[in-house]
């Protein structure tokens, strides 16, 4: 009995690398709107909902809700950057089918195609993450504006720049990662775009009469 194929080791840790930068996505973005809501409820009504939030079914549920937001906020964290996108790839590629073609030259190379997808991977926690740090400071200042606390103002003013500060460093590392990414792959590839052309013969010389 022939025994079904196994899968590739490496599909199965890049679909379970994919699996983990969306749920650190999600989980980020269930985090701030989890604190919005404790900011629009106030304080008393987010004390009486404090045992239902820590109860199993509904850690199981935040859970799944964090993966499916994460896919959502991915997708739209890239839809928001694609300008910006498309245009540090015009850098390295002037059209879209040099840049098809370079994609494909390089699963050919299963050393630098791991490196990239790496690369991809730390762009998406970066894209996503920048959207995470706007909800989670604007999510926290609420907080702390609702909720009787010491030194309000100083801390609504820490929260602020450090969450500034968070959204422009992602947002910045999203842009280098990216802009390197696509400088390495016009690199790497080059070399191996050259050798599928076709060599000409050589021009034979002219012949002396």
């Amino acid at each position: 009995m022939t025994r079904p194929p196994q899968p590739e080791p490496s599909a199965v840790v890049a679909a379970t690398a994919m699996f983990v930068e969306v749920l650190v996505v999600g989980i980020g973005f269930l985090t701030g709107l989890g604190v919005l809501a404790a900011a629009i409820a106030g304080p008393d009504n987010s004390r009486q909902l404090a045992p239902v939030a820590g109860t199993p079914l509904a850690a199981g549920a935040a859970l799944a809700f964090a993966y499916a937001l994460g896919i959502l906020i991915d997708r739209a964290a890239d839809t928001v950057l694609a300008p910006v996108r498309r245009r540090l790839r015009t850098q390295s590629f002037p059209t879209s089918s040099a840049y098809a073609q370079a994609r494909l030259t390089l699963t050919g190379i299963p050393a630098l195609a791991a490196r990239a997808d790496y690369a991809r991977s730390r762009l998406r926690i970066c894209r996503g993450w920048m959207f995470n740090s706007i909800l989670l400071t604007v999510a926290t200042d609420l907080a702390l504006w609702r909720y009787p606390v010491e030194h309000r103002f100083l801390l609504l003013a820490t929260a602020t720049v450090l969450g500034t500060l968070a959204a422009v460093g992602f947002y910045l590392s999203w842009h280098t990662i990216t802009a390197t990414g696509y400088r390495k792959l016009a690199a790497q590839t080059a070399p191996a775009a050259a050798q599928t052309v076709p060599s000409q013969p050589p021009t034979p010389a002219a012949q002396t009469p």
